[in-house]
């Protein structure tokens, strides 16, 4: 087990270098000058070259993403452009209500993907199954800001049951809630009605079993080792699918998270916040695949030599 997590802890560190640089330069492809931002309207060229020369800007860009790294390495993620605060403070406190909201959109999603995948495996072939399947295709198809618009516009405007935007009390968290978990919570169901009819076997039907037919208990246990363990993985995936919807559910419902947080800076041209908030989503990522690795590998033994 210590070999196992060794290698995963060393295989993470290329990804996070690379997280880090995807971070630094992706703010290249943002039209705009920060030294123009800074500088401010009506500035001369002298004032724009002369914040240019204070940021850095003005070195190769491989130079200034060495030295933002080694800052970052020592939580320095720069200063905010327009609320001139440090960024590591702004995104840690937007990152507690996102985390918030993808506990409670993965716990929905796994509810209902779970028990609708089941069902639809335990009566494979019937109505329910066809039923759900077609479900899980329109939650796949259906695009999460146009499934949150939509619960917006009947439970909150229309029915007026539950607050639009915010998240003010427990009724807040219920349409963001929803529309995370019920967009993962198809993907999940798919996933597990294929894993469970994979367990199973061909020739199980639950839902209408033959006399005389029906395979002894060690069968379906015989099978399911030789099939190998690549379920978890895709429904560890399916999760990971949850939590990254949390940036387009915030959009949708003004959530104060770290989502809404990096919509606003990409408006208002705050390279800083962008860099940052990118690198401590990617970061979140690689921690969440890291935890999910040593899960699979504490219940299945047989990942640690893979």
């Amino acid at each position: 087990m210590a070999r196992f997590v060794l290698r995963r802890l060393v295989a993470l560190v290329p990804v996070a270098l690379g997280a880090s640089f995807a971070a630094f330069f992706l703010i290249h492809l943002i039209p705009g000058d920060p030294a123009e931002v800074i500088a401010g309207i009506g500035a001369s060229g002298t004032d724009i070259e002369r914040v240019r020369g204070q940021l850095g800007l003005d070195r190769p860009v491989l130079v200034q993403y060495a030295l933002w790294l080694e800052r970052a390495l020592v939580g320095d993620l720069g200063m905010s452009l327009v609320s001139r605060q440090p960024v590591l403070g702004q995104v840690l406190s937007r990152f507690g209500n996102t985390l918030q909201l993808s506990l409670a959109g993965m716990a929905v999603a796994l509810g209902l993907g779970l028990s609708t995948g089941i069902a639809a495996a335990v009566r494979r072939g019937t109505l329910w199954d066809y039923v759900f399947t077609l479900l899980a295709i329109f939650g796949v198809s259906v695009p999460i800001f146009w499934l949150g618009l939509l619960l917006m516009l009947l439970f909150a405007l229309e029915l007026g049951w539950l607050p639009a935007t915010g998240m003010d009390g427990a009724a807040a968290f219920v349409l963001p809630a929803l529309t995370l978990g019920l967009n993962a919570a198809a993907l999940i169901a798919r996933i597990t009605r294929s894993s469970v009819l994979d367990v199973l076997g061909p020739g199980l039907r639950p839902h209408r079993p033959r006399q005389g037919r029906e395979p002894a208990a060690g069968a379906v246990g015989a099978r399911a080792p030789q099939r190998g363990h690549p379920h978890p993985h895709r429904l560890g995936a399916a999760v990971r699918v949850s939590a990254g919807g949390a940036v387009l559910t915030e959009t949708v419902f003004v959530w104060p998270g770290l989502g809404r947080l990096l919509t606003d800076a990409i408006l208002q041209r705050d390279f800083p916040v962008i860099q940052g908030g990118i690198l401590i989503v990617a970061l979140s990522m690689i921690l969440l695949n890291l935890v999910t690795d040593l899960l699979y590998a504490v219940a299945d033994p047989r990942i640690r030599y893979d």
